[in-house]
C-alpha cells in the first residue's frame, strides 16, 4: 500500500476517534475515490503515491469548482463548506509552486524544446513545451497556470 494512502487511513482513524465529522467525511470520500480508481479499468491495481496525489488533485479541483458555483448561486455557507473540504485535501498534496518558480520552469521547458528542434519554439510547439513543463511541475501547479506560464514564455 502506498505511504500516502496509509497516511489517509491512519488520519481517518484519528478523525473518527476525535469525532471530527468534516475531516472524517472528507477522508472517507478521498479513500473511496482512490478505491474507485484502483478498480477502474480491466484489472484492479494498487495506486502509487503519485497516482493517489492525482486523484486527490481531482477532488480538490471539484471542491474549488463547487465552491465557485455555490458563490454564484449566493449560497455562501455551502461554498465555505466546499472550501473547507478542499483545504483538508490540500494537506496531502505537495506545496504549490509560486508564479516566479513556475515561470522559471516554463523557461527551462522552452529552452529544452528549442534544443530538440534546433529553432525557437512557437505556437505550433506548445504541446511539446507543455509536455516538458508538466513533467517538471509534477502536480505542483494546476494545468491552467502551467499553460499560462508557457504561453507567456512563448510570447503567445
Amino acid at each position: 500500500m502506498s505511504e500516502l494512502k496509509e497516511r489517509l487511513r491512519s488520519d481517518l482513524t484519528a478523525a473518527i476517534k476525535q469525532r471530527e465529522t468534516t475531516r472524517t467525511g472528507v477522508l472517507r470520500m478521498a479513500l473511496s475515490a482512490i478505491g474507485a480508481e484502483e478498480v477502474s479499468g480491466k484489472e484492479s491495481r494498487e495506486l502509487s503515491d503519485e497516482e493517489v496525489r492525482a486523484v486527490l488533485s481531482k477532488e480538490v479541483k471539484k471542491r474549488d469548482e463547487s465552491a465557485a458555483a455555490f458563490d454564484s448561486a449566493e449560497r455562501p455557507d455551502q461554498a465555505a463548506s466546499e472550501r473547507a473540504e478542499g483545504e483538508i485535501l490540500r494537506e496531502y498534496l505537495p506545496a504549490q509552486l509560486d508564479d516566479e518558480e513556475l515561470a522559471r520552469i516554463a523557461g527551462e521547458a522552452v529552452s529544452e524544446v528549442a534544443e530538440e528542434i534546433g529553432d525557437t519554439p512557437g505556437p505550433k510547439q506548445m504541446g511539446q513545451v507543455m509536455k516538458t513543463a508538466n513533467a517538471k511541475v509534477a502536480g505542483r501547479a494546476e494545468g491552467g497556470r502551467v499553460a499560462a506560464a508557457v504561453k507567456a514564455e512563448l510570447g503567445i
